[in-house]
């Protein structure tokens, strides 16, 4: 498909924003606006859409050329000025245009409509959130965030006369030669270990940071206004700690059951830490693709098979060239599905290093731009602004979705079965894990005074009651102890966790309602990502088909149902 800009009615074309001045006269031009009926109401909101998507499409390129390359300080500095120089004016003008909105006498004339009505719900929540001594410690939040990224990258081990990227040696620990494993586990936990300092330190700064914004803003903690500020309208931090219970009563003895099974076929009672991601069958770890060009093509070929739209999204991304797939030094770590509203075409960056994780990583990323391009034709930019219990939803139902053409990675059904087997054993497994990191950040904000040995031992707590006893850390202590580094959630965006585990039901959900009828799964699949957030989560997951409840019958009965498919595989 052919996409360009749509044409700007209200801001220059060829803008650049090397200067706040340049965009301080729309603001004012908004916030001393007439406005004298509904249909100069819906200009002004359609104004103010489109200097929204502009701004956010600026600083996500900002964003996005700073992780591919951390090295360079230009980069760094473009991505800097964006946060330091034009976000913190912004906030002010932002509380004024949300003021005047919500005293319009043309805004009733709008809320019988569900999209206004979860617009101006936000818009409320985010005047009642403003504090104007906020806006410093945001910027220096944002900064501080940051330097994860750049810690991060930085890591690599020798290997064999070659640097590899820490998701590069990872693939080291399928190798079915212990010595290896053991090996590229050892280098990998001491490289990790230089940084333990500056990470806990970093944290340290940024729970101070938030605690402060919390308070600032009327708050006892930094978790209650977090809440607030990601707009859960839809659930309390009570359903949080449901969700926490049924994985620990439900899905941890499974993943305990599958561990033992694990270090039964391996011949231990109990395995190393560097056995957890080795085929205990004795077969050597898959290797789906060469690089990321073959990785990329071959998922369009999939996208395609399941529906024609999904291929023709990632081709318009390849030619546009909105894709960055390889693993290499400098890169920041992890992947992402950045969306740009201006063009709506979103970006893709991830670290491909030839695994079937990666595969599933494109997918899942393939999955976000698939919604951005589905909802990219919505009026006004705050409809495309996805919660993400919606946009992960779309990323994992396409995880589960292509399983069954995953034989365009795999010429034999061995290998098939085993990448779909990796699959769902990965789902149950990365339950308890989802648990663990959102339950150790409801007590890090509620106990936001807490010593570092009191975090590590919430943390040992956590491990005994969500991990697996089945792995033997004797001699790496420390390394379990600090796993919790290894989030970038925690550092970069707090609170933002739990949404795969919910997210991750209603995709087993979507995936079970293909088993049946897969036409009609995948037309209340799209259907649902089309709404964008014009109606609230529990509608649009009624629209795909599916309840939104993460309570203990869901899960058991949810997990029985992987369980039940894993054994078809196995």
């Amino acid at each position: 498909m052919k996409i360009t800009a749509p044409k700007r009615n209200f801001v220059a074309e060829g803008l650049i924003i090397d200067d706040w001045l340049k965009i301080e006269g729309y603001f004012k031009d908004l916030v001393d606006r007439k406005i004298d009926n509904l249909e100069s109401f819906k200009n002004w909101l359609r104004d103010q859409s489109e200097l929204e998507a502009i701004l956010e499409e600026d600083m996500a390129w900002r964003y996005i050329k700073m992780t591919i390359d951390t090295k360079d300080e230009q980069l760094s500095l473009d991505y800097s000025f964006f946060v330091t120089e034009i976000a913190p004016k912004m906030a002010p003008f932002d509380d004024l245009l949300n003021k005047k909105l919500m005293n319009s006498q043309f805004k009733k004339e709008l809320e019988n409509n569900d999209a206004y009505k979860i617009y101006f719900r936000s818009v409320q929540k985010s005047i009642e959130l403003f504090r104007e001594e906020n806006i410093p410690l945001k910027t220096q939040s944002q900064e501080k965030s940051k330097e994860y990224g750049t810690i991060s990258a930085a890591q690599s081990i020798e290997w064999e006369g070659e640097t590899l990227t820490m998701q590069q040696a990872s693939n080291l620990l399928k190798k079915q030669d212990e010595v290896i494993r053991k090996e590229a586990f050892q280098k990998m936990v001491s490289r990790r270990s230089e940084d333990v300092e500056a990470l806990e330190q970093l944290f340290d700064d940024l729970i101070v940071l938030r605690h402060k914004i919390a308070v600032n803003a009327g708050y006892k903690n930094y978790r209650d206004y977090k809440f607030d500020e990601l707009g859960r309208f839809d659930y309390t931090k009570e359903d949080c700690f449901d969700f926490h219970a049924a994985i620990k009563e439900h899905i941890v003895p499974m993943v305990q059951e599958i561990q033992k099974e694990h270090a039964n076929k391996m011949g231990k009672e109990r395995i190393k830490p560097w056995d957890s991601e080795v085929d205990p069958d004795g077969k050597e770890p898959l290797v789906p693709f060469k690089d990321g060009k073959e990785l990329l093509n071959t998922t369009k070929s999939i996208f395609k098979e399941i529906d024609p739209f999904f291929g023709d999204c990632l081709q318009t991304m390849d030619e546009m060239k909105h894709l960055d797939l390889d693993s290499k030094a400098g890169k920041a770590p992890g992947g992402y599905n950045y969306p740009l509203y201006e063009i709506g075409v979103p970006f893709i960056f991830m670290n491909a290093a030839s695994a079937q994780r990666d595969v599933v990583t494109m997918i899942h990323e393939g999955g976000h731009a698939v919604h951005s391009f589905l909802s990219r034709d919505l009026d006004l930019t705050s409809f495309k602004n996805l919660p993400s219990e919606v946009a992960e939803l779309a990323s994992m139902s396409m995880e589960l979705l292509s399983m069954d053409n995953w034989n365009a990675f795999y010429d034999n059904q061995d290998e098939l079965n085993r990448a779909k087997k990796e699959q769902l054993v990965g789902i149950l497994r990365v339950l308890p894990w989802i648990a663990t990191i959102d339950a150790f950040q409801h007590w890090i904000y509620e106990n936001p005074t807490h010593s570092r040995e009191e975090r590590k031992t919430y943390w040992k707590k956590l491990q005994e009651d969500y991990g697996n006893p089945f792995v033997d850390w004797a001699g790496y202590e420390e390394s379990r102890t600090y796993a919790w580094h290894r989030q970038l959630h925690l550092f970069e965006v707090p609170f933002y966790y739990i949404e795969y585990g919910i997210s991750q039901l209603g995709a087993i959900g979507v995936w079970k309602n293909a088993l049946q009828n897969k036409e009609k799964a995948i037309a209340d699949y799209k259907a649902a990502l089309a709404l964008g957030y014009t109606k609230d989560i529990p509608t649009i997951y009624e629209t795909a088909n599916l309840k939104f409840d993460f309570s203990s019958k869901t899960v058991q009965s949810l997990a029985q149902f992987v369980q039940n498919e894993l054994k078809k595989v196995s």
